[in-house]
């Protein structure tokens, strides 16, 4: 495991079939929709978040950056802080040794996010890295051929026996699950 976290790849892609028309910010992925929509309107395009691997509607994306942002509702915790009231559940042992920690139930508790968020920091950055490659494995490549054995090999992290198994598809689709998934771990 690393000790520094590496930054999630940002922007979008967008594909035309299988093949890659378009990767950056929204805007300029955006534009060259247009673009492949006016030379081939029959032609679907397919636009995915780099961060999430998530499908995304471009047109939803532009409708949302563009509307100007209403007044919030009221909400409970300390909203300029960021801080938001959500209900946990506990066992009452747990309730009890909340209790006599020093600060109280939330201060335990948000130390206790924060040490487990830092501990696990490297996990959950690979666990969401698969997951994202997974979402986009699924749309471009769900019915080619080795799908279920790639899959198989990408949540076991056997890079190695991924990258030989996807070496059949389009090299786009398989240059974007590389993208998702970040450098190699060292051993």
């Amino acid at each position: 495991m690393t000790d520094h976290a590496t930054e999630f790849p940002s922007g979008l892609v967008l594909f035309q079939g299988a093949r890659k028309i378009a990767q950056g910010p929204l805007d300029e992925v955006q534009g060259k929709a247009l673009e492949a929509r006016s030379a081939a309107p029959e032609a679907p395009l397919l636009a995915f978040d780099l961060a999430t691997g998530r499908l995304t509607d471009l047109e939803g994306r532009v409708e949302a950056v563009a509307a100007a942002p209403g007044p919030e509702p009221a909400r409970r915790g300390r909203p300029r802080l960021g801080v938001v009231a959500r209900e946990v559940t506990l066992l009452p042992r747990h309730w009890d040794w909340l209790a006599q920690q020093p600060g109280g139930a939330s201060v335990t508790l948000r130390k206790l996010v924060e040490q487990a968020r830092k501990t696990h920091a490297g996990a959950d950055e690979q666990r969401a890295r698969r997951e994202g490659a997974y979402r986009f494995m699924s749309a471009m490549a769900g019915d080619a051929a080795g799908f279920e054995e790639a899959s198989r090999a990408l949540f076991a992290g056997d890079r190695g026996r991924l990258s030989g198994l996807m070496a059949p598809w389009p090299a786009d689709i398989v240059a974007t699950v590389e993208t998702l998934l970040g450098p190699e771990e060292e051993a």
